[in-house]
């Protein structure tokens, strides 16, 4: 094992050591480092004022993403390259081309969240990534600004369109290549402060010994929740176990039959295979967080922590998916429907840890429409999140698979809907007749996000809202994305 963490700074080597296992990477800046253009402005990874890119080795090129720094902690960042604003200008001191983008568009005005819209679009421009007006849309939805100066922002987006990479950024990019390579470790992290615990292991098999030896640990992917506990709640996590460099568990299976996404594959990375096959979930997937906290969070990490008002657990339900637990060297797979129990409860032993999740593509014929009921289109946690996968042959339900999330203790299926449809004409009579079947499923409460009325309507509504989705002549039901459609 090793006692430090080590990683590039602004193109240069940095060694950590003796460090809190929590502190974020924002307060390490700021405070240590004094590199105070990232700002924060929350706190929990919703204004992107704090935003950096993260370099990561992957079959020899470096790809760049934009984090939130203010939810990541430093001792996650062994063997990367991160990037601030101060580092961004060249050898003589002149702009580089995303700031001086937003100098010609005057895309700022009080300057406070200027820098994590600049680090935004600079990661992009490092992946050779381009956008257009609604792309940098989406580019910018995990970036606000307070004096809403998003006309100009936006118009600094496409204006680099058609910039390239120059010198600077192709010595940026082989720099940090050279570099990575050379500090590139196998060895497990072990860094330890006032007796608390940060693990960060190389491979699975040592990521299974080290959680199975400390069953209480924190397993931790992106931290885009865990984050969180320490910036909101001020929890002191005494043991913490990092996944984000298990290399093998970062793998993406297309198979005839079914889709196999390991436990280290973020949403940014699971988001265009699930698409692919499932257009809706892709475009939901895109309203689940903003491209820094999908750049972060994992698929799997969605999963396994339980919440009621994750978005892809629902979703992957309807699809049937199943997952892997892994003990050790054991393993033994279960439905992902059956992984949840009550509030807070999985049926997950201690010292065990979701290694993957499987979803089959042979859906029969089905059709799988997925939505997110939020009260900010982009970036905000669902009242309801519905998913329905329903199959029909010769105007009869052959099979119907339906589950929410955000209308009970965990994510769980409308199993008393889906029997008031089965072997029923799919009409507007069936809907109407199985709508009321949804107060047996579920009994939703009030809170900040929405009433217990609103959920059970919207709940209701929705099956409907499928209804004329799948049945009649194209309906202009949504505005954007791959759910909408043309009258």
């Amino acid at each position: 094992m090793q006692s430090e963490i080590t990683f590039l700074l602004n193109g240069e080597i940095c060694t950590v050591s003796n460090i809190d296992p929590t502190t974020t990477l924002l307060n390490w800046l700021r405070n240590e480092k004094l590199l105070t253009g990232s700002k924060e402005g929350c706190g929990e990874g919703d204004c992107g004022a704090c935003t950096v890119a993260v370099g990561s080795l992957d079959q020899g090129r470096v790809n760049y993403k934009a984090v939130n720094a203010c939810i990541q902690f430093v001792a996650m960042l062994e063997g990367k390259s991160v990037w601030t604003i101060e580092g961004l200008k060249d050898a003589s001191g002149h702009l580089h081309p995303v700031q001086d983008a937003f100098v010609q568009t005057h895309g700022t005005q009080c300057g406070f969240c200027t820098p994590g819209f600049v680090m935004s679009l600079f990661a992009a421009h490092l992946n050779e990534e381009h956008y257009n007006k609604q792309e940098a849309d989406t580019l910018f939805a995990g970036n606000l600004c307070r004096c809403t100066g998003y006309g100009t922002i936006v118009t600094a987006a496409e204006n680099m369109q058609g910039v390239g990479l120059d010198q600077t950024d192709q010595t940026r990019i082989q720099n940090d290549t050279t570099l990575l390579e050379k500090i590139k470790s196998a060895k497990t992290v072990c860094l330890e402060s006032d007796g608390r615990m940060f693990y960060s292991p190389a491979n699975a098999d040592d990521l299974a010994d080290l959680y199975a030896a400390n069953p209480e640990a924190t397993i931790v992917a992106g931290a885009t929740d865990v984050g969180l506990w320490v910036t909101k709640q001020h929890r002191e996590l005494p043991c913490v176990i990092h996944l984000g460099r298990v290399e093998d568990l970062k793998y993406i299976k297309e198979e005839d039959d079914k889709l196999v996404f390991g436990a280290g594959v973020t949403h940014t990375d699971a988001m265009p295979v699930l698409a692919k096959y499932f257009p809706d979930l892709g475009e939901m997937m895109r309203r689940l967080g903003a491209v820094q906290v999908r750049n972060s969070g994992t698929l799997v990490g969605n999963i396994a922590n339980g919440s009621p008002i994750g978005d892809t657990p629902p979703a992957l339900i309807v699809l049937g998916a199943t997952i892997t637990l892994r003990h050790g060297d054991k393993r033994r797979s279960i439905a992902l429907e059956d992984f949840f129990i009550a509030y807070g409860k999985q049926d997950r032993a201690k010292g065990e840890f979701v290694e993957s999740v499987e979803v089959p593509l042979d859906q029969a014929g089905a059709q799988a429409r997925f939505y997110k009921i939020s009260k900010r289109f982009d970036q905000d946690i669902s009242a309801v999140c519905g998913c329905f996968n329903i199959a029909i042959e010769d105007g009869q339900v052959k099979e119907a698979r339906i589950a929410f999330g955000g209308m009970a203790a965990t994510p769980l299926r409308a199993k008393a809907v889906e029997a008031a449809l089965l072997g029923n004409p799919w009409t507007e009579a069936t809907i109407d007749a199985a709508v009321d079947a949804f107060e047996q499923d579920y009994a939703p409460i009030s809170d900040m996000r929405a009433t217990a009325t609103y959920r059970m309507l919207v709940s209701k509504n929705l099956l409907r809202r499928y209804f004329l989705e799948t049945s009649h002549s194209p309906e202009q039901t949504r505005m954007v994305g791959a759910g909408a459609f043309s009258l």
